[in-house]
């Protein structure tokens, strides 16, 4: 079976909308027209995407696995084609991948300053998928945190950070000014293995509407402040590592290799700590 990219990308459209209506406005067609295509979608992968009601879709257990795969399908291919376009037009780019909450903006002023001939895009990835984008061409070099499966990767660490509990705002334990990971056991952490959720919006909403909590690095918790939430620091946690990260067979002599070095110094000096290269 081929498979149409097409349908593919009105799926992630309606999966990300939560809405036909929403979906078939954002891409431009009518909702009738977007209802066919996910139906003739269904029927040539041969089973249902979406659970569907009066009020509302839901994805099944098929099309959350659809989406995870689309994202990597979709972007890969759109990696691709853009790579196949600058090649025509003879253009010098590279991406940059960064973890939610991290902010690469200052090395990329740096290097910009330094190398104005080199376009610069960046890539913010999901929470839960760190060095995908590094491996199947979308980025060229990532700024992430530990841990991920860095087989294959050459990563230089950049600096640590704490982690903090986000709580809703009723939970009892907001009360205290500061929290140990045994306050925490026995409630629902919503991580991963645990429950995947696939952004950030939804992890906090599912957190806000009382279903878990969550152990979120300080920067994200920056990022990410709203009335319903309520952060405070677990004593005793050990901190996460942050990184920059290359392919292993990346070309060291290139504008990666500049990015590298500029951003190491650009980012380095601002995380407190003690490192090793």
């Amino acid at each position: 079976m081929d498979l149409d990219l097409r349908k593919l990308r009105y799926f992630v459209a309606v999966a990300d909308h939560g809405r036909f209506g929403r979906a078939a406005d954002a891409l431009f067609i009518t909702q009738p027209v977007l209802s066919r295509q996910i139906r003739a979608l269904e029927r040539e992968l041969g089973c249902t995407l979406f659970t569907r009601t009066t009020r509302s879709i839901e994805l099944t257990p098929a099309g959350r696995t659809l989406y995870e795969e689309a994202g990597r399908i979709t972007t890969t291919v759109d990696a691709a084609l853009r790579r196949v376009q600058e090649a025509a037009r003879s253009e010098r780019r590279i991406v940059v991948a960064f973890s939610p909450g991290l902010r690469v903006s200052e090395a990329i002023r740096a290097f910009t300053a330094r190398h104005p001939e080199v376009g610069v895009d960046v890539l913010p990835l999901r929470w839960w998928e760190q060095d995908a984008p590094l491996r199947d061409g979308r980025a060229h070099l990532g700024y992430l945190r530990h841990p991920f499966d860095d087989t294959g990767l050459h990563t230089v660490p950049v600096g640590r950070e704490n982690k903090v509990a986000c709580l809703p705002a009723a939970h009892p334990l907001t009360r205290r000014d500061s929290l140990t990971p045994a306050d925490l056991d026995g409630e629902p952490v919503l991580d991963a293995r645990a429950r995947r959720a696939y952004t950030l919006d939804e992890k906090f909403e599912l957190i806000a509407s009382g279903q878990g909590v969550a152990l979120v690095p300080v920067s994200v918790a920056a990022s990410y402040s709203r009335p319903d939430l309520v952060y405070l620091p677990v004593v005793g946690l050990p901190p996460v590592v942050t990184c920059l990260a290359v392919p292993q067979d990346h070309d060291d002599t290139g504008p990666v290799r500049d990015f590298l070095d500029i951003a190491l110094a650009t980012l380095r000096p601002a995380t407190p700590g003690p490192l090793t290269p």
